[in-house]
């Protein structure tokens, strides 16, 4: 069975206008979109409440239409020849019928085993989503992206600039990691290191009693970056400025009886 558990850590780093970083543990699911219907567990259901769950309607276009051709549609789209090998999603399942991915990566591979492409479906906290569809090619291990950012998912964010995504794709171990640069530079980074453990019963609750607030804690954690980057802002934005002075009156401050000179940067400057 290639659908499995992965187990590991979520980590996000911010280095504009505040330095912020957070990491939490999180475990995570790799769906093979043929198997699904046919896993037979006490711990998980497909389009059905359980402990753990995979609902269709999270994903794709959110009809609950099958996924495996939508995500068809998204490579034709894109002009990437595609034979009709596996498709796999790595993201987080429903817990206790409740679930939120800021992303989920869908690997595309050839019936050869080849990885041809990848699909990432990106969602914001206002229900929004948007996909991603990018080629594959595999270099040491790792498959390395990049595209224009097109879809809002930060207030604090401008819509220029560029994603660049390095990927391992799910073997024993499974990785995703996102930089977000605009012209200045890089603006903040995301990723996910994971372990692989095997799809059953016993490890499925293994996976919830050590993780029980598995969503909570990512909507928590979005929720928590997003105030301390509106404090931090808040409180850039009441800083008092210097006042700017004319030439002639900082020639008068500076040459009025028993004042002190005002310090200034630079030729033509002003105070402060």
């Amino acid at each position: 069975m290639t659908t499995a558990l992965y187990t590991g850590l979520v980590a996000h780093e911010r280095f504009r206008p505040a330095r912020h970083r957070l990491a939490y543990r999180v475990f995570m699911g790799l769906f093979d979109l043929d198997e699904l219907p046919t896993l037979r567990l006490r711990t998980f259901r497909h389009n059905r409440p359980a402990l753990v769950s995979f609902f269709d309607a999270d994903h794709g276009d959110g009809s609950g239409r099958p996924l495996r051709p939508q995500i068809e549609q998204k490579l034709r789209d894109a002009n990437i020849p595609f034979d009709g090998g596996p498709i796999r999603v790595l993201a987080m399942p429903r817990v206790l019928n409740y679930v939120f991915n800021p992303l989920s990566v869908f690997f595309c591979y050839a019936r050869d085993g080849r990885l041809l492409a990848t699909v990432h479906q990106v969602n914001n906290t206002f229900g929004e989503r948007h996909f991603y569809t990018l080629p594959a090619q595999i270099l040491d291990n790792r498959v390395e992206q990049s595209c224009a950012k097109t879809f809002r998912v930060s207030p604090f964010l401008a819509l220029d600039m560029r994603y660049r995504f390095s990927l391992q794709p799910p073997e024993e171990h499974a990785s995703v990691a996102i930089l977000a640069s605009d012209a200045a530079g890089p603006m903040l980074t995301a990723s996910f290191k994971g372990a692989r453990r095997p799809f059953t019963d016993r490890d499925i609750l293994r996976a919830w009693l050590t993780h029980p607030l598995l969503t909570l804690k990512v909507v928590a954690g979005i929720h928590w970056e997003a105030l301390f980057i509106w404090l931090k802002l808040k409180r850039a934005a009441a800083k008092p400025n210097a006042p700017l002075l004319t030439p002639n009156q900082r020639s008068a401050a500076t040459t009025a009886p028993g004042s002190a000179p005002l310090p200034f940067k630079g030729r033509g400057q002003g105070a402060g």
